[in-house]
């Protein structure tokens, strides 16, 4: 359970670093989720993880934005039993860490 333990707390992690940290563009995840979504019985939030790799060959892994935008919306990198193929997104809130150009973000969203 140690890699699955890893992926909750990383996921879990990413979701509510707005809540732990001070600063103007952070909120709660309920304005999130109002501002996503204007109609309150649509208020599902499905959590992905991308890239997903042994963490011994992170550092010698390099991933494209392209790649990693592909990966979120997979439903081999989905943390809850649907498939995002058979829905349809109404919004949807990527966030990137790293060291990424907003002009190839901008274009693969």
């Amino acid at each position: 359970f140690e890699q699955l333990n890893a992926l909750v707390s990383t996921s879990i992690a990413g979701s509510t670093a707005c809540l732990r940290f001070p600063g103007q563009l952070n909120s709660d995840l309920r304005k999130i989720g109002v501002n996503l979504i204007p109609f309150p019985r649509l208020h599902f939030f499905l959590v992905s993880i991308a890239p997903l790799f042994p963490p011994k060959d992170a550092k010698f892994t390099n991933v494209k934005v392209a790649e990693l935008t592909n990966q979120c919306f997979s439903p081999d990198n989905m943390m809850a039993a649907c498939d995002p193929r058979e829905g349809k997104y109404m919004t949807a809130s990527l966030t990137y860490r790293g060291n990424m150009s907003v002009k190839d973000i901008d274009e693969q969203v």
